[in-house]
């Protein structure tokens, strides 16, 4: 190992020397790499930047759309409540309106029954009138051409009656 003593021995020239080297050596990665490098992490930075602002500003965008989109939903919603509130008044009253009509064809409809029922009754009375009266005049016709015993008379009330049941 001795023999290797002098090599082992580092002198202060040889350190300054080692400096001198690790300082150009550094120069030099600097001046060729450093800076490229650099360069090319301050593009993927500015990439990264833009990318991050592109999609902040798409955020954004959509959040907006969104908006406007829940806005117009909120909008055709109550539209559509409106439409049917109204609807429900317009069915309301069309069948308000239907069943007036209604009830008023139905109450003309009786009137013009009891009406009609109450001239067939009258025609009937007159007419039973007429045929009472043709019949007395018959019976007082009969009783004056002839002279009526009790049996007679009997038998002409009885046919006086049967007529009238005839007749109803």
């Amino acid at each position: 190992m001795e023999q290797f003593k002098d090599l082992v021995t580092i002198t202060p020239w040889h350190m300054v020397m080692m400096l001198g080297n690790l300082l150009i050596l550094t120069l030099i990665v600097k001046k060729l790499l450093f800076e490229r490098v650099q360069k090319v992490l301050d593009e993927r930075q500015a990439r990264a930047d833009a990318m991050l602002d592109d999609a902040r500003r798409a955020k954004e965008t959509a959040e907006a759309e969104k908006a406007e989109y829940e806005s117009h939903l909120a909008t055709a919603k109550q539209e559509v409540a409106d439409m049917l509130a109204q609807a429900d008044k317009t069915a309301a009253a069309r069948s308000e309106e239907t069943l007036a009509a209604a009830r008023a064809q139905a109450a003309q409809m009786k009137q013009k029954a009891e009406a009609e029922i109450e001239q067939a009754r009258k025609k009937a009375l007159n007419d039973a009138k007429d045929e009472i009266g043709g019949m007395a005049m018959a019976i007082a016709s009969k009783v004056v051409e002839r002279e009526i015993s009790e049996a007679d008379h009997k038998a002409l009330i009885d046919s006086f009656i049967e007529n009238v049941g005839d007749a109803s």
